[in-house]
C-alpha cells in the first residue's frame, strides 16, 4: 500500500556513504533513501567525508550533489582523531571482558569520524525534516545525532549480539528516538533484552534487489575455477568469522567424500594459514558481476558471522539458487533458515561437513530454490518500501 502522503522531506544519517560502497548498512541506506525518493519523496542524505573508518577520512569532498532520481547527497566535512588511541583501547577492553566506565564510554565514541557540521546542521535545520533516519546504531554519527532531533528520528540499529551493544553511550538512541526500525525478529528481540525502556519499534526488514542473469561459467573460466567450491563472499575479519570459518573448512573437508575448495571474494588481505593453503582459493574484491556469478557457481555459499542484524549475503545467495551454510551461533541467520525452510546451520567442523555433503547431494537446487522463494515473498523492495512508509505515516504524520 502506498504512503497516504508523501509530502516533507527525510533525511537518511548513514557514518559513510558512497555508490561504491558494499557493506551492509550502507547499501541499505543507500537503497531505501533513493528507494523512497523513486517513489516521490524528498529525500537528503547528510554525512561526512569518510569512505574509511580508518584510513580515508576525507575520501570524498564536502558539499551538495544532485543525484537525478535518488536522494540528493549533503557531505560535511569528517573530523577523526589523530591517534585512535582511545578507540583500541576500549576494543581492547572490552574484548577481554571489562566494562568501560561512562568517561571511557566517551572518550571511544568521539575518538573515531565524528562530524561535528552535521551535528550543528541538525540543531539549525531539524525542524524542517518530516523524520530523520539514523543507521547503524554504533558510531559518533548516530549517538550525538539522535540526540539533536529525537522527536524526528528514526533508529535503523542494524543490531548484532556483540561487546560494544552493551555500551550504555549507544543505548541512548534505543529509548530516545521517536521510532526504531529493526530488520529481523531476533534482532528486535536482541533490542528488548538489552533496552527494557527501548522506543516504540517495528520489524520492517530490509529490500534484496534481485540481479540480473549470471553466468556460472563464466565465472570457473575467468578465475580458472573448477570441480566443487563453497564461497566465502565478505570482509576478511575476525568478527565475520573468517578466522574461524578457515580452521573449520579445513578440518571439515576432511570428511567429504570429494574434494571441495573454498573460494574468498571480498576487501581485505586473506592470511592464510599455511595448512588452508592447499584448499582455499583468494580472488580478492571482485566486481559486482563476478560475485553474480560467484553465487550461481557456487556447490554452497558461507555465512560464517556470529554477528548478523539481516544478513545480506544469504539473501543474495538463495536469490542466486545456492545451497547456504550459515553459522548456528547467528540467531538471525538461523531464523532465515528455519523460516525459509532452507539451508543448513554448523556449529563445528563436524556440522559443516554434514553440511557440505547435502550441498553435494541431489536436493541441494530444490533447497535453494525455497530459499530462492523465500526472499521474493519477504524481502522485495516494493514489500519493505510499503512497511516503511505505512510506518512513516503512523509514527510521523503530517501536522495537520
Amino acid at each position: 500500500m502506498a504512503s497516504q502522503t508523501r509530502s516533507g522531506r527525510l533525511a537518511f544519517v548513514p557514518v559513510r556513504f558512497g555508490d561504491d560502497l558494499v557493506g551492509g548498512a550502507e547499501m541499505l541506506v543507500r537503497e531505501t533513501a533513493d528507494g523512497l525518493a523513486a517513489r516521490g519523496w524528498s529525500v537528503d542524505v547528510l554525512t561526512g567525508c569518510a569512505r574509511d573508518h580508518f584510513r580515508e577520512p576525507h575520501h570524498y569532498a564536502p558539499g551538495v550533489t544532485e543525484r537525478p532520481g535518488a536522494a540528493r547527497l549533503v557531505r560535511f566535512p569528517s573530523v577523526v582523531s589523530s591517534h585512535r588511541a582511545d578507540r583500541v583501547l576500549g576494543n581492547r577492553a572490552l574484548a577481554a571482558g571489562r566494562p568501560l566506565t561512562v568517561a571511557e564510554q566517551y572518550r571511544w565514541c568521539n575518538d573515531d569520524v565524528r562530524v561535528p557540521g552535521l551535528f550543528d546542521h541538525l540543531l539549525a535545520h531539524g525542524h524542517e525534516y518530516r523524520a530523520v533516519v539514523f543507521a547503524p546504531y554504533l558510531y559518533w554519527t548516530t549517538v550525538a545525532g539522535v540526540q539533536a532531533v529525537p522527536d524526528r528520528s528514526a533508529l535503523i540499529p542494524c543490531l548484532h549480539d556483540e561487546p560494544t551493544a552493551a555500551l550504555d553511550v549507544v543505548a541512548a538512541p534505543f529509548r530516545s528516538a521517536r521510532d526504531v526500525w529493526f530488520c529481523t525478529e531476533p534482532e528486535a528481540d536482541l533490542a528488548r533484552r538489552r533496552h527494557p525502556d527501548l522506543a516504540p519499534h517495528a520489524v520492517l526488514g530490509t529490500g534484496v534487489t534481485e540481479p540480473g542473469p549470471a553466468d556460472p561459467e563464466r565465472f570457473r573460466a575467468r578465475f580458472g575455477i573448477d570441480g566443487p567450491f563453497a564461497l566465502y563472499a565478505g570482509r576478511r575479519e575476525v568478527g565475520k568469522g573468517f578466522d574461524a570459518l578457515l580452521a573449520d573448512f579445513v578440518a571439515a573437508v576432511e570428511h567429504v567424500p570429494e574434494p571441495v575448495r573454498l573460494v574468498c571474494i571480498g576487501p581485505g588481505p586473506a592470511r592464510l594459514p599455511e595448512r588452508a593453503r592447499r584448499v582455499v582459493v583468494d580472488l580478492g574484491q571482485v566486481d559486482a558481476s563476478a560475485r553474480d556469478d560467484a553465487m550461481a557457481a557456487a556447490t554452497a555459499v558461507l555465512q560464517p558471522s556470529p554477528w548478523e542484524s539481516f544478513s545480506r549475503t544469504m539473501m543474495e545467495a538463495w536469490l542466486a539458487g545456492a545451497f547456504v551454510i550459515a553459522n548456528r551461533a547467528c540467531a538471525v541467520s538461523a531464523w532465515h533458515c528455519a523460516r525459509a525452510g532452507a539451508g543448513a546451520t554448523y556449529a563445528d567442523p563436524d556440522d559443516l561437513a554434514a553440511a557440505l555433503r547435502r550441498a553435494l547431494g541431489p536436493d541441494a537446487a530444490a533447497d535453494g530454490g525455497r530459499g530462492r522463494e523465500y526472499v521474493r515473498r519477504e524481502y522485495t523492495w516494493s514489500a519493505v518500501l510499503d512497511r516503511i512508509e505505512a510506518r512513516l505515516d503512523a509514527r510521523f504524520p503530517v501536522a495537520s
